[in-house]
């Protein structure tokens, strides 16, 4: 990293690539971590997770000295489908990805989260970009095909692939007013609420119960590390490097997935997940090697207009990744979304 990057040392320069790299990789555990509470109400666990990630990031506020923001009803509208599609719906596929494939899997198709922004943010994509996008296509059908992953745990990853780039189409509107502290602690807040009334409706008085050991430290993990911890290191690192250079670390997500499995005891994984993750990187890594402007926006032919959407776009991936509160999202990720200039730091 040098110090052309936005004007920064090299030594920050270095600390906002590491903070980038960190974020990535804990989005990139969120799947492996979730196979240790496959047993536990999944939309009661999700309740408890949000809720330790939100008292977290509450407490960065009060620390911040970040005072409540009043909303408009358009904007309460848009914070209630974020928080409904980029956080309750897109855990619940990657847990059911993850139950009927192997985190593989999941990790991997959540891999692709920045290339699809890029290809759904308006403008002209090009040739390298949809050269990267076929690679992505083509590694996810070896991981599927010659993994251990079907079409059941496919179409889950797929949907909650689908969910983690709505958590960033959603988010723009607001990141601009709140921030990205705020804004991730609002929608993890929010998430708690909506995750007790869907788990009432499905497991009534079991939607929660005392967590065995193992699910209490998948909880924790997930709540402090991948919803807090990933959103926090995510925004550090966004105003640095500029979203097509902090993109790039996305790659480490599958990666992450790959060897957070073999830690956890699941054993090394197959050729064909283990192909298809490197297929997956290496499609992300040409895509976001397009071309790019001063602002670090990828070039295109199309109306200033749609290049700044586009960036608005990108600014917002994750994640968490929500998304990591990933992030990804955080994310994958994850995958928490930010105006990166204006805040100094989203939740992933």
């Amino acid at each position: 990293m040098n110090a052309t990057v936005h004007g920064i040392s090299p030594w920050r320069g270095r600390a906002a690539a590491g903070s980038a790299a960190a974020a990535m990789f804990l989005m990139g555990t969120l799947a492996p971590v979730s196979d240790l509470i496959k047993d536990y109400p999944v939309y009661g666990g999700m309740a408890v997770r949000y809720t330790m990630g939100a008292a977290v990031l509450v407490a960065v506020c009060a620390a911040m000295r970040l005072r409540f923001v009043r909303l408009t009803p358009r904007e309460i509208v848009l914070l209630a489908a974020l928080t409904l599609v980029g956080l309750v719906l897109f855990n619940v596929g990657v847990v059911e990805a993850t139950r009927h494939g192997g985190a593989t899997l999941a990790g991997t198709v959540l891999g692709a989260v920045p290339l699809v922004l890029a290809l759904v943010g308006g403008g002209r994509p090009t040739p390298r970009l949809l050269a990267g996008a076929g690679v992505v296509v083509v590694g996810t059908t070896v991981a599927t095909g010659l993994g251990t992953g079907g079409p059941t745990a496919l179409m889950w990853a797929l949907f909650a692939l689908g969910c983690e780039t709505g958590f960033s189409l959603l988010a723009i509107p607001l990141l601009p007013k709140l921030g990205a502290v705020r804004t991730s602690a609002y929608v993890s807040a929010l998430a708690v609420p909506m995750l007790l009334a869907m788990g009432w409706v499905a497991d009534g008085p079991a939607m929660l119960r005392a967590p065995d050991r193992g699910e209490l430290l998948g909880l924790a993990y997930l709540g402090v590390i991948v919803t807090a911890a990933a959103f926090l290191l995510w925004y550090f690192a966004l105003p640095r490097l500029g979203p097509g250079r902090a993109g790039l670390f996305a790659g480490v997500v599958p990666i992450s997935a790959i060897l957070t499995v073999t830690v956890l005891g699941g054993g090394p994984p197959s050729v064909g997940e283990a192909v298809g993750a490197l297929m997956v990187v290496g499609g992300i890594l040409i895509g976001l090697s397009a071309p790019q402007t001063a602002t670090g926006t990828t070039r295109s032919k199309s109306p200033s207009k749609s290049s700044t959407r586009s960036k608005g776009i990108e600014v917002g991936l994750s994640q968490g990744m929500a998304n990591a509160a990933g992030a990804q999202s955080a994310p994958a990720v994850e995958v928490s979304r930010v105006n990166a200039p204006a805040t100094g730091g989203r939740g992933l």
